[in-house]
């Protein structure tokens, strides 16, 4: 998905390399990284705050991805494959989470 923003993002106009496509860069990423941070906990209960965290994060690019849409970066068709990919990160986000608490 990372891969996808990224991609998706460099079309955006030149005006917006600073704004939205950095951000939406950065929240895809920032996903990914606290997966990754997560992991390195010794807890359950830390490794469940970082999914937590990247679940927000998930939610900031499923919003960057509406806005890049309502403002015309993005054809309806691309958006809906983005958000669909969004969605299903966010499920399995959810699931992890709730695995992980239900252990404690």
């Amino acid at each position: 998905m990372v891969l996808a923003i990224y991609k998706t993002s460099a079309i955006y106009p030149r005006t917006e390399a600073y704004g939205l496509a950095n951000q939406s860069r950065r929240a895809a990423v920032s996903i990914a990284s606290n997966i990754a941070e997560g992991c390195g906990k010794n807890t359950d209960p830390d490794f469940a705050r970082f999914l937590q965290m990247a679940m927000g994060s998930a939610s900031e690019v499923q919003y960057d991805l509406l806005l890049a849409h309502d403002l015309g970066f993005l054809s309806s068709t691309v958006f809906q494959q983005l958000d669909t990919n969004v969605i299903e990160v966010k499920r399995m986000l959810a699931t992890l989470i709730k695995k992980l608490r239900a252990d404690t």
